[in-house]
């Protein structure tokens, strides 16, 4: 167990253990429904109860977890209605980045979704880490919302990426040859949009993109 949750450096604590406590969840050490309780988290990660209780409060922002007054904090569950609402959100800000990153992207931004892209085929191509093909995913998208250059629509999708992240590895884990058979051209294809394509068929892409992902990690859930 202690080598999963590494003791935390003394920085901020709250953030430490934030950190470290997401990066256990989207390893699959705690899977969705898992109980996270303060006292263990504070001895493992030898911090006290109260930076583990502000470490969960931000993981409960970010909609990684859930609480409750005299409840155990737990590791969301991967449902069908969480889904539906999170990618919907996902489409609508994915549109607005991928329009607004084109008329600013810079070539840096371009050259490093290229390195992106062929880290994804490299890894499909090959015996593929699925945590890491979802890994370059997000980071891609991160370069998106970066090129854009609006700060509260990053912090818009900061909000609900770590959601993403787990709906993202629940999707691999049910179809991962359908995933693999696809991320790359579908990201190859939004950076060729974002160079020389017409904002209406990127924006319809981008939408495309996220509508894909919502039906393939639906197909595998129970209904509402």
């Amino acid at each position: 167990m202690s080598s999963v949750l590494p003791k935390a450096a003394r920085r901020g604590l709250a953030d430490e253990a934030a950190d470290l406590v997401r990066a256990a969840i989207l390893s699959g050490h705690f899977p969705p429904g898992s109980a996270l309780r303060e006292v263990d988290l504070a001895q493992r990660l030898d911090v006290s109860r109260g930076s583990v209780r502000e470490g969960l409060a931000q993981l409960e922002r970010e909609g990684l977890v859930r609480g409750g007054w005299h409840r155990n904090t737990t590791v969301i569950e991967v449902t069908a209605e969480d889904v539906q609402e999170v990618y919907a959100l996902r489409a609508a800000l994915d549109r607005l980045a991928a329009t607004t990153a084109r008329r600013a992207v810079t070539p840096e931004h371009l050259a490093e979704l290229d390195r992106l892209v062929d880290g994804m085929a490299t890894e499909a191509a090959g015996a593929a880490d699925a945590r890491r093909l979802v890994a370059l995913d997000l980071a891609f998208h991160d370069q998106i919302y970066a090129a854009a250059g609006n700060g509260r629509l990053v912090a818009a999708w900061q909000a609900i990426r770590s959601q993403l992240h787990l709906f993202q590895l629940r999707r691999v884990e049910s179809g991962y040859d359908h995933y693999r058979a696809r991320v790359v051209g579908e990201h190859r294809e939004l950076a060729g949009l974002l160079r020389s394509g017409d904002r209406r068929t990127l924006a319809r892409r981008a939408e495309e993109h996220v509508d894909s992902a919502r039906r393939s990690l639906l197909a595998d859930l129970p209904p509402p």
